[in-house]
């Protein structure tokens, strides 16, 4: 007998496809300029309901959702600012590699593992 069913993983991606993808914004996401160079994105995040669960069994609040924080650098900051919704990954990462003066394999391994984290927690897809 099973209890859960098993995942089926989400199709991977090969490198091209990756850099053709239009990465846009979570419109539930706030964004607070906190100085010209950086800014904080607040989020609410659902709380799975294993955890629900556990938390009143412990006597915890019996909230669904919380409210977090992500505060961007510089680095962050410029990349997010360079998603409009239309330019693809490829872009984003040649304008990074030209504003920074990086070469273009560094900029795309950069701002690609900065992507992949923002999608992770929910605050940008791929289209």
């Amino acid at each position: 007998m099973r209890l859960f069913k098993p995942r089926r993983p989400a199709p991977a991606l090969n490198r091209a496809e990756a850099l053709r993808c239009v990465p846009r914004k979570n419109p539930g996401v706030t964004v607070e300029r906190i100085a010209a160079d950086q800014v904080q994105l607040v989020y609410t995040v659902r709380l799975r309901p294993w955890f629900l669960a556990l938390t009143r069994r412990l006597g915890g609040p019996a909230e669904t959702e919380r409210i977090k924080k992500l505060q961007l650098d510089e680095l962050g900051t410029a990349t997010w600012d360079l998603l409009d919704g239309q330019a693809t990954v490829r872009q984003i990462v040649d304008r990074f590699a030209e504003r920074y003066q990086l070469h273009r394999r560094e900029a795309e391994v950069a701002v690609t593992r900065f992507l992949r984290e923002l999608g992770r927690r929910g605050l940008i897809a791929l289209q």
